[in-house]
């Protein structure tokens, strides 16, 4: 056991507990910003979903039902404009986190094999790496898309190319022409492609595009697949609901190896997802309560002398003071609010801190009058 433990660093949250307990001290009570974990209620349409599937004493299929794999089709093809999607080309994970940290392995990567992701990126894909003992590469996005062919990543031995648009944390998002130039790249070079997605719905001051559009990917899933999840769009965190979208190829020996291992959604959380996907209204609401909440903060944090770099997308604000992201965390803490640091999410976020929108109006509200106080 240890021999796969010792592979991992250590937990990141772990080191931010001194600073959560100042925060807890503030008299007003902790506006916790740190982890994105929805706070909302999950809409009554999904609820009723769930319950009504309650009754499931079988065993749920890896493959999910019919109507799962209907509804998560025609989600992509009414809104990220992906064509010709049929059920090969879709596959029910538990959440996405245990697919980014198991993907590597699954696909057999090992010693020698390269997994490449953004500098400034979501720690699991690293973890993932590791956990398949295969080398790792984390890569600067801006230049990257805006010349895969020029840049420092070298496809040797390169097997597994993340991309993370909307990005965790910084909120980028990679433009159409830059998604076509990487799967070209890829493509080129024979790299398996696969684009975490889950905040394509969350975009403020931009509009994200799916590397599964036509225009994106030539009309052709090939080499690439797409990651979403229902946590952050639907409140859906606690139900652990998210799936894969593109080659059929990559997907079909994922769906045996993931049968092998019993990696199934529910019935009732399947039953849900059906629900949750084919309703677009909650999504929109749930928009609105995030994007007042963007707002308040935001100009909470400029007024407060933060600037905000990207943050087009996403449920998150990526601030800096120009000091380390440990000192600002410190700054902020003694106020009674909790952000992530930067270097979470690797060396080049060692200025910024992570601010979560997820956090309910009240507390919002909290955090931006000590702001301004």
């Amino acid at each position: 056991m240890s021999a796969v433990s010792d592979r991992l660093p250590t937990f990141p949250w772990d080191k931010l507990e001194p600073y959560k307990k100042t925060a807890a001290a503030h008299p007003g009570g902790i506006v916790d910003l740190s982890v994105g974990t929805p706070v909302d209620p999950v809409p009554e349409l999904i609820q009723k979903a769930l319950i009504d599937a309650a009754d499931s004493p079988g065993y749920p299929t890896v493959w999910g039902t019919p109507a799962l794999r209907d509804a998560i089709t025609g989600w992509l093809e009414r809104r990220l404009g992906a064509r010709g999607v049929t059920h090969r080309h879709v596959l029910p994970i538990v959440g996405s986190k245990e697919l980014v940290a198991w993907l590597p392995t699954q696909l057999g990567l090992g010693p020698g094999d390269k997994v490449a992701f953004p500098r400034l990126a979501y720690p699991t894909y690293e973890v993932g790496a590791r956990l398949a003992r295969a080398e790792y590469v984390a890569y600067d996005t801006e230049t990257f898309a805006a010349d895969p062919a020029g840049t420092e990543l070298d496809p040797t031995d390169l097997k597994l190319l993340w991309l993370n648009t909307p990005s965790n944390p910084t909120g980028k998002v990679l433009s159409k022409t830059e998604l076509t130039r990487i799967v070209a790249w890829a493509r080129e070079h024979g790299v398996l492609l696969f684009s975490d997605e889950c905040y394509v719905e969350l975009g403020w001051e931009a509009d994200p595009v799916s590397v599964l559009h036509p225009e994106v990917n030539g009309g052709s899933y090939e080499g690439i697949v797409s990651v979403h999840s229902l946590s952050k769009r639907s409140n859906l965190a606690g139900y652990r609901a998210a799936f894969l979208a593109g080659d059929p190829a990559v997907l079909g020996p994922l769906l045996e190896i993931r049968k092998h291992g019993g990696m199934m959604t529910s019935a009732p959380t399947q039953a849900a997802v059906v629900a949750a996907l084919s309703d677009d209204t909650h999504v929109h609401e749930q928009r609105e309560r995030y994007a007042a909440r963007r707002t308040l903060l935001r100009e909470a944090l400029l007024a407060h002398g933060f600037r905000v770099d990207h943050s087009e997308a996403s449920l998150y604000l990526w601030v800096t003071r120009g000091e380390s992201c440990w000192d600002t965390v410190a700054h902020l803490a003694a106020r009674g609010i909790l952000v992530a640091p930067g270097d979470f999410y690797g060396p080049a976020g060692a200025e910024h801190v992570r601010v979560a929108l997820t956090a309910t109006d009240d507390r919002v509200r909290a955090a931006v009058e000590r702001l301004k106080a």
